[in-house]
């Protein structure tokens, strides 16, 4: 019975063994068949790494050929993500690697918790090493196992900080674009364009990447190289910028504001008072001008090219090529409002007092992305409104009487009664009190002496006799206010015309008042017709129009990209030029410029306007109680017979609260010699009347344009001093004596 069930358990144990070892068989065998290729696939694959190679940075070159981006190489400290997800591996790496790259073990675990980096390349960890350490670093591969030296490029500006807001910066791929950049094809490591040209041309400058693939050992080690696909380097961009022009209107604006700050504005006596208290009884009589802040366009009004386009606050990008933490950002470009500061009893600054005053802010294009009231520089359009649409002839007259009051749109007894305001003056003349009687006056002589009361006419008549349709915007319009020229730069501000729906919408956001935003009045248009109220446009927009005015009607693409070069434009035996003679195309360059529009405009029309624009900066003016010089005929005094010839209008812009040190100054102008066809716009900010303060800047330039005044030579920057935190050096223009013009004691908004 014993045997029996000796044999029993015998038979279940040899059963269950051939079963077991069937399974095991079965395994193997489908190990060996079915999987054999992803099994093979797997193995082959810890034998292998896959590294993407990184395409090198396109290059940025001036109109002659200068560079104003390039690429150095920098050494990084990556380690192998295989080595540090654990944690006390990554610990002990981090440990040792501290000392040798002078990197707290924080900062490196800070990089690995980001989430910015890629798993196909190595984690970085250190940038910017020198030679030595990485050669230590390579030798002691036992003890820093899954560590590399990167080979990476650093972005560098040779001439920094000249054009620093077009040529722009770079920065870190973030965690909020991530997902958009790696959609694109980059690697998390890589530094991206944030600001200006290496911004809105990214997609060529990038260029594309490649990979290799390596077999390597246990310890990552390569062992040979299996396959390789070389990247494409980036495409390289020569602006139509001129770097002689660009220096130049970067000194002449930083220069006139620095002048500007030590003017001071006039806080007069009130006739209304019987001159006996102040127009502002809250201030002294004089207040210092702020200029803090103002744009400079130079624009071929032929082909649309920008040949200088500067903006002040500006800095050196440099600095985001830098260790911008421990507070170093925050001090470099620090926009807190001084004047706004309290402080405690103990001397310490009261933290809700710290408030950001938009005046100092510096990386702001100011040139495109400006938001100003032009003044009396929008005169010329609001004349074409006029001329075109048949509301005047070039013949006809209106008496300025110093006075305009509106009497067709509004209805008098709400007038009388102070319930709106219908009456409107020109500027003040020093000696009078008054506003500036012009007397009979035509489209060109409006144009030459500014008349307000002439174009406050046209405002008001411009609705009256179109039914209160938006016509004066539509013509507007056809100058590109109101709308983004197109430039291929970033974050350009459109501007805007007045009308209707803007007023509802700014309402809406409270930017006015509901009642004022319910409709559309006259009073609103008799504001936009002397660039005034809710007229918003740039510096930009401004050249464009009087681009337009130029060349005969034609509103041309503001063009700042001039040619496309295949990669590898060599450099040229002169130190910081490339030698654009052996570049490639790689897409025929834009010579001639974009067309967006035609104006429709006669030579009747087109005369008229530019003969009050030439009287602008010639004269002569006009008598009717006495002499009134035109606006820009003291500032012009003296012009040399032998430079560019002028046409021009001045214009000043009403600041808050009507103070008249914060009046804004602008001035447009143009070439009238087809050789040199050149447009210029100045912008100043709180710096006061358009002829004292934007008006000499435009002067300079276009005597240094006709190579009359003397210009600095452009040279290769110094390297960029971290020990003094400042966005960017002074800049001065060396001879500053085209500031001067023979200035009259009238006192005018222009």
């Amino acid at each position: 019975m014993a045997l029996d069930k000796r044999s029993t358990r015998l038979g279940v144990l040899a059963l269950v063994g051939t079963m077991l070892f069937g399974l095991v068989g079965a395994r193997l065998w489908f190990l060996q068949t079915v999987e054999q290729s992803t099994l093979q696939e797997q193995v082959d694959t810890t034998k292998r790494q896959t590294r993407p190679l990184l395409p090198e940075r396109g290059r940025i070159f001036d109109a002659e050929g200068r560079i104003l981006a390039d690429n150095e190489r920098v050494l990084t400290v990556g380690v192998d993500w295989d080595y540090v997800r654990r944690s006390d591996d990554r610990a002990e790496i981090f440990r040792r690697l501290s000392g040798w790259v002078d990197v707290p073990v924080e900062e490196m675990e800070a990089r690995f918790d980001s989430g910015i980096y890629s798993t196909l390349m190595p984690l970085p960890v250190a940038d910017d090493v020198d030679e030595p350490t990485a050669i230590a670093l390579r030798e002691r591969v036992e003890d820093f196992p899954g560590v590399q030296i990167l080979e990476l490029s650093r972005r560098v500006y040779p001439y920094a900080p000249l054009a620093s807001h077009v040529v722009g910066y770079m920065g870190r791929i973030t965690a909020e674009t991530k997902d958009q950049y790696l959609d694109r094809g980059y690697e998390l490591i890589e530094r991206v364009g944030k600001f200006g040209i290496e911004l809105s041309m990214e997609e060529e400058l990038h260029g594309t990447p490649g990979y290799v693939v390596y077999e390597v050992d246990k310890s990552s080690r390569i062992v040979r190289v299996i396959e390789e696909v070389p990247a494409v380097n980036g495409k390289d961009i020569q602006l139509t910028i001129d770097l002689d022009q660009q220096q130049y209107a970067e000194q002449a604006l930083e220069s006139q504001l620095r002048l500007r700050q030590a003017e001071v504005a006039t806080n007069g006596l009130d006739p209304e008072t019987n001159f006996e208290e102040r127009y502002f009884t809250d201030f002294p009589e004089e207040v210092p001008y702020k200029a803090p802040a103002g744009a400079v366009v130079v624009q071929n009004h032929d082909n649309g090219h920008i040949v200088a386009l500067a903006s002040y606050p500006t800095f050196d990008n440099r600095w985001f090529e830098s260790d911008l933490g421990g507070g170093v950002f925050e001090e470099v470009f620090d926009a807190t409002d001084v004047s706004a500061l309290e402080f405690d009893e103990n001397g310490e600054v009261i933290p809700e007092s710290v408030k950001t005053d938009p005046d100092r802010s510096t990386l702001v294009n100011r040139a495109i992305q400006g938001r100003y009231n032009l003044g009396s520089t929008f005169k010329p359009f609001v004349a074409y409104a006029a001329l075109h649409t048949g509301l005047l002839d070039v013949n006809e007259y209106y008496v300025d009487e110093g006075t305009y009051r509106m009497v067709d749109t509004i209805d008098q007894n709400r007038c009388d009664s102070g319930l709106v305001r219908c009456v409107f003056k020109n500027a003040t003349c020093s000696g009078t009190g008054r506003p500036c009687v012009y007397g009979p006056v035509d489209v060109e002589t409006a144009l030459a002496v500014s008349s307000d009361a002439f174009f406050y006419r046209i405002g008001e008549q411009m609705m009256f006799q179109n039914d209160n349709k938006p016509v004066l915007q539509e013509e507007l319009r056809l100058f590109g206010f109101g709308a983004d020229t197109g430039i291929d730069l970033p974050f350009e501000f459109d501007g805007t015309v007045p009308d209707k729906e803007l007023k509802a919408r700014y309402a809406e956001l409270g930017v006015i008042s509901e009642d004022e935003g319910r409709d559309y009045y006259s009073g609103d248009n008799v504001q936009l017709a002397i660039g005034q109220g809710l007229l918003s446009a740039s510096p930009l927009q401004l050249a464009t129009g009087y681009s337009t005015l130029a060349n005969g009607g034609f509103v041309l693409r503001p063009e700042i990209i001039k040619a496309i070069y295949q990669p590898g434009v060599p450099d040229a035996a002169e130190p910081g030029f490339a030698d654009i003679s052996q570049g490639v195309f790689a897409e025929d360059p834009n010579l001639r410029g974009d067309l967006v529009r035609q104006v429709p405009m006669s030579e009747e029309i087109g005369g008229e306007i530019v003969r009050g624009l030439r009287r602008v900066i010639t004269g002569p003016g006009t008598t009717s109680d006495y002499y009134h010089s035109t606006t820009g005929e003291n500032l012009f005094f003296g012009y040399p017979d032998a430079a560019i010839p002028v046409a021009g209008k001045t214009g000043t812009a009403q600041g808050a609260e009507n103070y008249p040190w914060n009046d804004s100054s602008a001035f447009g102008a143009f070439s009238v010699d087809p050789e040199r066809p050149f447009t210029v716009s100045a912008y100043l900010e709180k710096a006061g009347y358009g002829s004292q303060a934007a008006g000499p800047v435009v002067k300079c330039i276009f005597l240094q344009l006709s190579g009359i005044a003397p210009a600095d030579e452009v040279v290769l920057s110094d390297p960029l001093d971290t020990d003094v935190l400042v966005a960017a050096p002074p800049k001065n223009l060396t001879d500053q004596a085209c500031f001067a013009g023979r200035f009259s004691q009238q006192r005018s908004t222009e």
